[in-house]
């Protein structure tokens, strides 16, 4: 029986090892990555795509370039979460196709709206040739900020973040949805993302936004009780 959100979130803890002796079923980490891709994602682009290494030898090869870090030693898998920024184009067009599959339940107006945002606004913002036009774009949106309410994050390095938000979003789910089985994951910092994407073939434009070790937990693979910043401290209310 799959924990409650609360209970899941509660039971998610950094796993840093895991039982040599407890497999996990393959097929519930792919399920939990099916929860993970109905992250919310900026503009609905989902420029995300996930790696499920299962495969043993494979898993070894990951680990070294993990610099065979505990959680990636033990991980009976791992899935790595990647951003694909240069899919913008072809996303874009995903979602003008599903809303143009849709257009007899739209009315005009909401149907018009949905197709001059991803023919003219996501373009505005995801175009760009050697980050000059990102940069002209965000100096004149920095300059129309004095007369008005403007969107600024037009840059390069901004559209990179954003990016990344939303895959690690969606990283945040599976984890969580790993937790509601009762599965432990580790996301790992720690690795060399040039070799990981030379050892899985990826797409050189490709970014790497996560690693996540999976697995079911030692006890001492929990390094400590949990610690967080007094709720005070961070919680502002206006």
């Amino acid at each position: 029986m799959e924990k409650s959100v609360t209970d899941a979130i509660n039971f998610r803890r950094s796993v840093r090892k895991f039982d040599p002796n407890k497999e996990i079923d393959t097929e519930i980490v792919k399920k939990c990555i099916e929860n993970g891709v109905l992250a919310p994602t900026s503009s609905n682009l989902q420029l995300w795509e996930f790696y499920h290494i299962t495969n043993k030898d494979l898993l070894r090869k990951v680990s070294k370039i993990c610099f065979d870090q505990p959680a990636a030693t033990t991980a009976k898998q791992i899935v790595i979460t990647l951003v694909r920024r240069d899919l913008w184009k072809k996303r874009a067009n995903q979602n003008i196709d599903f809303f143009d599959s849709k257009k007899q339940k739209l009315n005009q107006r909401q149907y018009d709206l949905t197709k001059k945002y991803y023919t003219k606004a996501v373009p505005l913002v995801y175009n760009d040739f050697l980050g000059i036009y990102s940069y002209c774009k965000y100096l004149l949106a920095n300059f129309l900020g004095f007369f008005r309410v403007m969107y600024r994050q037009l840059r390069n390095s901004d559209t990179r973040v954003v990016a990344h938000k939303s895959a690690a979003l969606a990283s945040q789910n599976f984890m969580i949805s790993m937790a509601g089985f009762g599965y432990d994951t580790c996301p790992m910092e720690g690795f060399d993302s040039l070799k990981l994407k030379k050892l899985l073939k990826l797409n050189s434009k490709s970014e790497i936004n996560m690693v996540i070790g999976c697995g079911i937990r030692l006890k001492e693979g929990v390094y400590g009780e949990r610690f967080r910043i007094p709720f005070d401290d961070v919680y502002f209310r206006k």
